[in-house]
């Protein structure tokens, strides 16, 4: 187990950007501390696919302009907020309005695009990098004044671990998750239509022409949405418009770990396995990928990767019906997810 920490760059405010690659001997994945992005994840190479299953840029330049949200920690609160505002204790908050009138992923000053204090660790059993983030009151239009504290490690059995912590002094939404986009036969393989998912998921939230949801929550069943057995993603995409990009609600979802997902890739013979304590997975097909340039001179098209974003749902903030996704003073947000590799 070892963490390697070297320079990335720097930013045109002088700040010094690292990037650290955590490995078991077996697997390794790379961070860097600008928006705790994920870099690369590398599996042993398998029937000629490439080791990196994670899609990305090959420098920090790419992720200064991260639209595609490659690998990156989404927050202060993750997914949509309908028409960009919501009502709090009395109060009305504002905030960017960057996609049709709503807020994506916090806007353009969420967490993926600040750096974040850091330092590496390694006991017996992982090995891994600690972020630290004070966000003042405002920070993205978001009230109460934060202490967030997010870790990535890698365990001994192939899994990459992530674990949020986050503290307020005030009442205030929080909604964190990772976006990685992953391709288990090789991140510039093209197409993941191939990949065979299965969603451990009864129920998922429809929405409208912008993703925003109208408050139901539906049973998959006799729909394109029923990932219940596991079902290449191509199956039924040709039947949602746009291709999937929604939440599911995770089955027996609580405070302890649940089972989110399966993925298997045939060509590589490669799973990933997915773990969280999460009420809620976002699954995206990679839909508006549009020629990307990425690493290792490939370009990424439509559907070059698949997410799994565990969070809490869409537009919770406005939706009474949906889990409370309100932080209070006295309370802390703790969550897990875990991503378990077999090759």
């Amino acid at each position: 187990m070892k963490v390697k920490k070297r320079s990335f760059g720097v930013l045109s405010s002088g700040q010094k950007v690292s990037l650290y690659t955590v490995s078991n001997g077996v697997m390794s994945f790379s961070v860097t501390n600008f928006g705790c992005t994920i870099t690369s994840i590398c599996l042993p190479e398998s029937n000629g696919c490439s080791g990196d299953v994670a899609l990305g840029f090959p420098a920090l330049h790419g992720y200064l302009h991260n639209t595609p949200y490659f690998g990156c920690l989404v927050g202060r609160f993750a997914n949509r907020i309908s028409g960009a505002r919501f009502d709090l204790a009395g109060a009305s908050h504002s905030l960017e309005a960057n996609d049709h009138g709503n807020c994506l992923h916090s806007g353009r000053k969420g967490f993926h695009n600040q750096v974040w204090e850091s330092d590496s660790f390694v006991n017996t059993s992982e090995a891994g990098v600690i972020f630290r983030k004070k966000s003042p009151a405002g920070d993205q239009g978001f009230p109460g004044n934060l202490d967030v504290r997010v870790t990535y490690s890698l365990s001994r059995n192939n899994e990459i671990i992530i674990r949020y912590a986050v503290k307020t002094d005030a009442p205030t939404p929080v909604n964190l998750t990772n976006h990685t986009y992953f391709n288990l036969a090789g991140h510039d393989s093209g197409s993941v239509e191939d990949h065979t998912v299965q969603l451990f998921c009864d129920r998922y939230i429809p929405v409208d022409e912008h993703a925003i949801p109208s408050g139901d929550i539906l049973d998959v069943a006799g729909t394109p949405f029923d990932f219940r057995s596991p079902k290449a993603i191509g199956t039924d995409i040709g039947s949602v418009v746009g291709g999937y990009d929604h939440t599911w609600e995770i089955n027996r979802a609580g405070e302890s770990l649940n089972p989110v997902a399966g993925v298997y890739e045939p060509v590589s013979g490669r799973t990933l396995t997915v773990y969280s304590t999460q009420p809620g997975v976002q699954f995206y097909t990679g839909n508006f990928l549009d020629s990307i340039p990425g690493k290792d001179g490939c370009y990424y098209g439509k559907r070059s990767g698949f997410c799994l974003e565990t969070q809490h749902f869409p537009d919770s903030p406005n939706r009474p019906e949906f889990p409370l996704s309100i932080l209070i003073p006295d309370q802390r947000y703790r969550h897990e997810t875990i991503w378990h590799f077999d090759f």
